[in-house]
């Protein structure tokens, strides 16, 4: 491919004109890596609005200068038993020259990271890999062309559990990460596969995608266990010899691992030896009722505002209840939104669902198919709004404490 120049094809008249009128109103702090390229990501992140894409530019620099991402960040190092249980890697380049990440959920172990290490440490980490891979990404392009510098990802969900990201911090640990990532990032995002993602996922992202912007969300594509349906669509990209074999390509590490396991690391559970001294498991208190033979238990939820999410935590203790949750608005109206299906004794059925006011939410039990055998549940659901219940905030932190201790 042809190297990179600074000139920019592809873009129409009133399009030039405004990337002219932007890189003008922003000269006073430009650096020499900041090229048209560069500048083309914010403009369209705005729309191309010049006026817009300069506040988004300038808010950006003065967040990079408060995380010292140009300064300090370079040279800081994470906490070796963070980088550690931290699951990435790269194993090489797709076929435009773009880095390729991949991220095996299975090994991210939530829970033990938050209580372990503070939040600044964690976002640390993740903007020191990030911008690492878009440094490469730049010096790909000198040989590969403007179409290398952005990444492609792979987030393997084998093994995926729900219950972590429902957990408070957690959930403001994702959503701190995506506000920073749609603020900052903008247009980096070339190609990203959600592989192996059950069902209860679709829950999750019906969410989680309420956050990010549509370009971002019109390059990810979710695929199930299928391995031939996503091997396929990921080779289309990836040159076989840049992947591990369990992904459809042809490298193992040293070790002969299929998964790569020396290049992209697995993570794994923290040792409860690196939890916070200051942090304990506390037993949740589950709101506990007996269904009997032949009825219902029917709890009404009003939910006031758009952008909200039904969370649910739900244990059976023997057998199985039927399961299912309607909408009814102000006119009466009312629908099926999630379910019926059954809740079996075992582990808790835990899923978070989108939902919307103003309307009454009625979460149902159906105990009336049994016969002769009352049922006993325990859960926990509630509606809240992530935006105004979850504390969202990308400024760092003095805290010196794991980021779950706040929550003890």
């Amino acid at each position: 491919m042809a190297p990179m120049s600074n000139a920019v094809v592809g873009i129409d008249d009133d399009q030039r004109f405004a990337l002219m009128k932007f890189r003008r109103s922003v000269k006073d702090v430009l650096r020499p890596e900041h090229n048209d390229h560069f500048l083309l990501r914010w403009l369209r992140a705005r729309q191309w609005d010049p006026e817009a894409a300069e506040k988004m530019l300038r808010d950006s620099l003065k967040w990079r200068e408060k995380w010292e991402v140009d300064t300090t960040l370079p040279s800081w190092q994470a906490p070796e038993v963070l980088q550690k249980h931290f699951p990435s890697g790269s194993t090489g380049f797709d076929k435009e020259g773009s880095p390729v990440i991949i991220v095996p959920f299975v090994g991210l172990d939530v829970w033990g990271l938050l209580h372990s290490f503070t939040r600044t440490e964690v976002i640390r980490m993740i903007l020191k890999h990030l911008e690492n891979y878009l440094a490469i990404a730049r010096k790909q392009a000198l040989t590969h062309g403007p179409d290398a510098l952005k990444v492609t990802v792979i987030f393997d969900l084998e093994g995926f559990n729900i219950r972590q990201y429902a957990w408070k911090p957690a959930a403001e640990m994702v959503f701190t990460l995506l506000k920073l990532y749609e603020a900052n990032y903008p247009e980096i995002l070339k190609s990203c596969f959600i592989v192996n993602a059950p069902k209860v996922f679709s829950l999750a992202f019906s969410v989680i995608k309420k956050f990010m912007h549509e370009y971002t969300i019109s390059k990810i594509k979710i695929f199930g266990t299928d391995t031939k349906k996503w091997q396929a669509q990921v080779l289309n990209l990836i040159d076989k010899d840049q992947l591990p074999v369990h992904y459809g390509g042809t490298m193992v590490d040293e070790n002969g691992d299929p998964r790569c396991s020396l290049i992209v690391k697995p993570g794994g559970k923290v040792p409860k030896c690196y939890y916070s001294k200051n942090t304990s498991e506390k037993q949740k208190n589950y709101n506990k009722v007996t269904i009997k033979t032949g009825e219902k238990h029917v709890l009404d939820l009003l939910c006031a505002d758009n952008d909200s999410v039904l969370k649910w935590e739900i244990g059976v203790e023997h057998h199985e209840i039927k399961f299912q949750i309607k909408r009814r608005d102000e006119e009466g109206n009312e629908e099926v939104v999630h379910g019926p299906r059954k809740i079996a004794e075992g582990p808790m059925d835990v899923g978070v669902l989108s939902v919307t006011g103003p309307a009454t939410y009625s979460v149902i039990f159906d105990n009336k198919n049994a016969f002769l055998k009352n049922k006993k549940i325990f859960y926990d659901i509630l509606i809240t709004v992530p935006t105004r219940d979850l504390n969202i905030n990308d400024e760092p932190d003095d805290h010196n404490e794991p980021v779950a201790a706040a929550y003890e």
